[in-house]
């Protein structure tokens, strides 16, 4: 099984891309990680579905889920 999986998102403020690594341990946390390109906290929340397919979705960091 792997561990890092390289996911693509979109930062909620820019619009801009990114390529992060995604830990497959941090299932279920949701941490802050700053923008790339226009250093803006975005919030990460990742999961694992019962298949075991790794999901993560972003949003801003004032935003509700």
């Amino acid at each position: 099984m792997e561990f890092l999986s390289e996911e693509v998102v979109i930062c909620p403020y820019c619009g801009e891309s990114l390529d992060v690594l995604i830990d497959h341990q941090e299932a279920g946390q949701q941490y802050i990680e700053d923008c790339q390109v226009c250093c803006r906290p975005i919030t990460f929340n990742v999961g694992i579905d019962a298949e075991g397919n790794l999901s993560v979705s972003v949003h801003a960091e004032n935003e509700t889920n």
